[in-house]
């Protein structure tokens, strides 16, 4: 690794270490999260999946499509609980290691032996989860300690390329170069099950190659120049460094939690409801027309898609954005605005729907927003709760983005209305709105954490 010492202060601890350039483990974090977003990928082989046998497709029901997804999305979530603790005790790389093993290995094998639904079960929705889950934590833990002075941009870099990874892999499945579904045969298997190989072989390798950098600094490392005064420090709550127990104990880690619930909700139901939604506002409101309701659907419907794309895309980049935003005028100040314009947006949604430019606008700034959550709670979490433990304590914060995949796409569901009755869909989009601008009220009450005794 190139020797950076302009990276390095005059501490005399530190002085003689070897230092490397703090930008290779942004290049590296970026590497496994694109990698690791291939789970949002899941939709592009849901179609072949439900296919029947005689048409080249596994039969599956649409219910165990998504029981794959979920699994996926579970474990993920659940293994990450391990992973944090895991990481704190024997580094970052052997965990972002073993979590590429267990990811690649997991879809290899799901890609030869996946031919029914219970090994697709086991091996690409839990064993992929949990490899997805071990190697998530790895780049943002080390990402803040590298980066104490750009802590919501190097998160928000990292957890972009989740969501551009996404749509990558689902490109290259499904359009770019012919998509690899209608391309490929290795081992002799089909389309999806030859995509699952690939992609497995593939992940595993950039995410060991990504896990080379994932080191973290020498003990009392700062960057060059970066000498905040105490009272910054107190006002970042860069003071203290509490264990994921403490932290737990503290108001403001509720207060995240219920935050970040509020928040992702909202973003969550939109991803779950936005076609059905778009589809019915732009039929019951004029415009597009046909001859025929099933030609009609399917025109509203490629215009809902169009907004997706753009959600999909503006959620990438509101993770870079609000990030950095966060970094020069405080975390406090930008989870406000970002849950406030939320929960505008949210309430306006469903009037913004009945047009089609309206609805694009919608979906890409509750998109935009969404995104932010993945940049600005764990740079918050290191704020509040300090640098050293932000590997095992934020996958505590991060329980609130299960409860949200329950409760947002749910409540979207349970008010789906009826044919012709488009007037439903204000119910749940005002749900999702105040629960944001709660989440605005909760983060204007959020104040630095004390000392705990003890720690």
């Amino acid at each position: 690794m190139k020797d950076d010492r302009s990276l390095q202060t005059v501490q005399p601890e530190v002085a003689a270490a070897t230092v490397m350039n703090r930008w290779f483990v942004v290049v590296g974090a970026i590497l496994i999260q694109l990698c690791l977003g291939g789970l949002y990928a899941w939709s592009v082989f849901t179609t072949t999946l439900k296919a029947s046998v005689e048409s080249g497709g596994y039969a599956f029901t649409a219910s165990q499509t998504q029981w794959i997804f979920s699994m996926g999305l579970a474990c993920f979530a659940l293994s990450m609980l391990f992973a944090g603790r895991w990481q704190a005790k024997v580094g970052p790389r052997p965990v972002a290691v073993v979590g590429g093993l267990i990811l690649g290995g997991g879809y290899i094998l799901g890609g030869v032996l996946g031919k029914s639904f219970l090994p697709q079960l086991l091996l690409i929705g839990v064993v992929g989860g949990v490899g997805i889950g071990l190697a998530y934590v790895v780049p943002i833990a080390v990402g803040v300690k590298w980066f104490p002075d750009k802590k919501g941009l190097i998160t928000g870099l990292a957890v972009a390329g989740f969501g551009f990874g996404a749509t990558l892999w689902v490109k290259l499945a499904g359009e770019w170069f012919g998509g690899l579904l209608n391309t490929t045969n290795v081992f002799g298997l089909p389309g999806v099950q030859s995509v699952f190989v690939i992609y497995g072989a593939v992940w595993l390798v950039l995410i060991l190659l990504g896990s080379i950098v994932m080191v973290n600094p020498p003990a009392g490392w700062k960057p060059a120049g970066w000498n905040p005064s105490p009272a910054a420090v107190a006002k970042a709550g860069g003071s203290v460094d509490l264990t994921a127990t403490q932290m737990a104990g503290t108001p403001q880690y509720w207060g995240m939690v219920l935050m970040f619930t509020g928040s992702a909700m909202a973003g969550l139901m939109v991803i779950g409801v936005i076609r059905l939604f778009g589809t019915d506002s732009l039929i019951a409101n004029g415009v597009v027309t046909a001859d025929t309701l099933d030609a009609a659907k399917k025109l509203a419907g490629g215009i809902a898609g169009t907004a997706m794309a753009w959600y999909a895309i503006f959620n990438g980049l509101g993770r870079i954005i609000w990030g950095s935003v966060s970094d020069k005028i405080g975390r406090k100040v930008s989870l406000f605005l970002m849950c406030l314009f939320q929960g505008v947006m949210m309430l306006c949604f469903y009037r913004l729907g009945a047009s089609e430019l309206g609805l694009i606008i919608g979906a890409c700034v509750i998109g935009f927003n969404f995104g932010g959550n993945f940049a600005l709670f764990p740079a918050a979490t290191a704020d509040f709760f300090g640098n050293k433990n932000v590997g095992s304590n934020y996958p505590w914060v991060f329980i609130a983005y299960g409860v949200a995949g329950i409760v947002g796409p749910q409540v979207g569901a349970y008010f789906q209305p009826s044919a012709g009755a488009v007037e439903a869909w204000k119910t749940p989009f005002m749900i999702a709105g105040v629960a944001c601008l709660v989440a605005a009220v909760i983060a204007l009450a959020l104040r630095p954490v004390g000392q705990v005794k003890g720690s």
